[in-house]
Parts: C-alpha cells; sequence; structure tokens
C-alpha cells in the first residue's frame, strides 16, 4: 500500500522543527553558560567593594562605580607597566612571525638539503626541554637579565607555529617558487615578495598566537626581572592583587582599619573586586583585536593541517 507524500513530508518537516527547536535551546543554554561568568566578573569590577562582600550579585552592579578601576589605574607603575606590554606584544609579533616564517619557508623547500635533518632538529625540543635551571643559567650567562630582550630573543621561534606556516607553505603551487627563480629572483625576495603576501591566513593566526603569548606571559618577568620599570602588567596587575588580598585580611584582623599601600593608600576594597578590575584590565585589548583577526583563524588552521 503506497504511502501518502503529504504525511511523509508533514512527518519530515515536524522533525526539523523539532530539531531546530532542541538546537537553539543548547545554543542558548551554552550562551548563557559562557556569558554569564563573564558579565558576572564585569558586575562585580564595577559594583562597589563594600556591597560586594554581601553576595548576591548577578550581571548587573547594585552600585554603580568605577573605584574598582581608579585603584587599578591610579597605581604608579601600571601605565610603564602598561607600555612594556604593548612594546612586547608588538615587536615579539612582529620578530616571532618573521623568524618563525622565514624558518618554516625554509623547511618546506623540497630542494634543501638536509631537510630531514633540520626537521628532526626542530621537532626534538618539542617533546624535550633543557628544564627550568638550565634555562635560566643560559639566560644568566648570556646576559638577559633584567633586559627587556629576555621577553624577545627566546621567543621568535615557536615550533608548532613553525609546523602550521610549513604546511601552508607547502600548500601553495610550486610553480610559484619556480616562476621566480627563472625571473631571477632569489629566496628573499620569493619569500617577502611571493609568499608572505599570499599567507594573510596563517600569519594572521600565528600572530594571534604570539600576540596572546606575549600579552598574556608573567613568568618570564617573574624568572628573569627584578626591575621594577621592566616588569609587564601582568605581573603588575598581580601585585595589585595581592595587596588588596593582604589589605583585606589586614582589615578583618584589625577591626575595618585601612592599609595604606601604593594602590590603596586611603581606600577600602575587597579583594574580589579589584581581581576582576585587573581581569578586565588585562583581556579587554585582546578582546578589540580578535574580531579583526577572527576570519582568517579557522582558515589559516584548516588551510595550514592539509600537509604534514
Amino acid at each position: 500500500m503506497a504511502k501518502n507524500p503529504n504525511k511523509i513530508r508533514a512527518k519530515r518537516v515536524a522533525s526539523d522543527y523539532v530539531i531546530d527547536i532542541i538546537m537553539i535551546v543548547t545554543i542558548v543554554l551554552v550562551l548563557v553558560l559562557t556569558l554569564y561568568p563573564f558579565l558576572n566578573a564585569l558586575a562585580i569590577s564595577l559594583n562597589d567593594s563594600n556591597d560586594t562582600t554581601l553576595g548576591g550579585l548577578t550581571i548587573y552592579p547594585r552600585k554603580f562605580t568605577w573605584r574598582n578601576y581608579e585603584l587599578v589605574f591610579t597605581n604608579q607603575k601600571i601605565w610603564m607597566a602598561y607600555f612594556i606590554t604593548i612594546a612586547r606584544t608588538v615587536i615579539g609579533t612582529v620578530g616571532g612571525v618573521l623568524i618563525t616564517g622565514m624558518l618554516a619557508f625554509a623547511i618546506s623547500r623540497t630542494n634543501l638539503v638536509g631537510k630531514k635533518v633540520y626537521a628532526m632538529l626542530c621537532l626534538i625540543p618539542m617533546y624535550f626541554g633543557g628544564g627550568l635551571m638550565p634555562t635560566y643559567f643560559l639566560i644568566l650567562n648570556l646576559g638577559l637579565k633584567n633586559n627587556f630582550l629576555v621577553y624577545i630573543i627566546p621567543a621568535l621561534v615557536n615550533l608548532w607555529n613553525m609546523i602550521l606556516m610549513r604546511s601552508y607553505f607547502q600548500s601553495l603551487p610550486e610553480a610559484l617558487e619556480e616562476s621566480a627563480l627563472i625571473d631571477g629572483a632569489n629566496y628573499i625576495t620569493i619569500f617577502f615578495k611571493i609568499y608572505f603576501p599570499l599567507s594573510t591566513p596563517i600569519i594572521a593566526t600565528i600572530a594571534l598566537y604570539f600576540g596572546v603569548q606575549h600579552w598574556n606571559d608573567w613568568f618570564q618577568a617573574n624568572l628573569y626581572i627584578t626591575q621594577d620599570y621592566l616588569k609587564p602588567m601582568q605581573n603588575v596587575l598581580l601585585a595589585i592583587v595581592n595587596e588588596a588580598k593582604f589589605a583585606e585580611q589586614m582589615s578583618s584582623m584589625t577591626g575595618g582599619v585601612t592599609i595604606d599601600g601604593n594602590a590603596l593608600k586611603g581606600k577600602q576594597t575587597n579583594v574580589r573586586s579589584i581581581t576582576m578590575a585587573t581581569m578586565f584590565v588585562t583581556i579587554i585589548p585582546i578582546i578589540i583585536v580578535y574580531p579583526f583577526l577572527q576570519r582568517y583563524f579557522v582558515k589559516g588552521i584548516m588551510i595550514g593541517s592539509v600537509k604534514g
């Protein structure tokens, strides 16, 4: 017995509606779970610190104030730290993309003598490191302690980023290189005039990796920098949070007496409020930059992963 086509179509449409509803509910749930902590942290950072201690904050501040951000930005070291962080991020990203890109381009060439040896020498450090103490003594002997270049030189080559860029270069037609060589171009010209302009997706992706790495890093400064004027923003903000925590602990022990400090002079604060404020001071620049690079992100990773 033949089935009615209209009923079959109606059942299929009904099932599509069910799937659509499930997908919408799932997306909304994921959005809420992702967005709520962010909005809650923003509310705490913009809420009066004394009111924050009462708890119950959701996604909007009960007593709006800029005081928590004022405590961060009135710190005498924060502006120099911002300059160091921005300089480190810009110089480190540009240098990292260029040096890593040149290494990736060289290893991607099929006519490179000893190509397998070089590739193996690059892969070994990905799995076996010298350790913290040998690295520390190496940095010390190179004269990079308390030197701005300690942020730049050790991070110029990232082997994982090199592999991604090498795979992308290998996916480009070899005819580009051959025609350029016939026209008399050398490999430096080929890299900067042909391959580099054609590799915008992977370059933007790698630049984002390098930029986030430099912007968020605090461990390098914690190990190799003792001069305050060379410390990046992450370390200064961490010091502000620790000072706020110390002030809160002392205030609870002394019955609400405020502690005079570099960041908290003559003011009462709450460590959660300061922590959230410093968190947003840290992540806002990355949030601003990311949308401009996001359109290249997936394309760069996918195309760069076609060949090994």
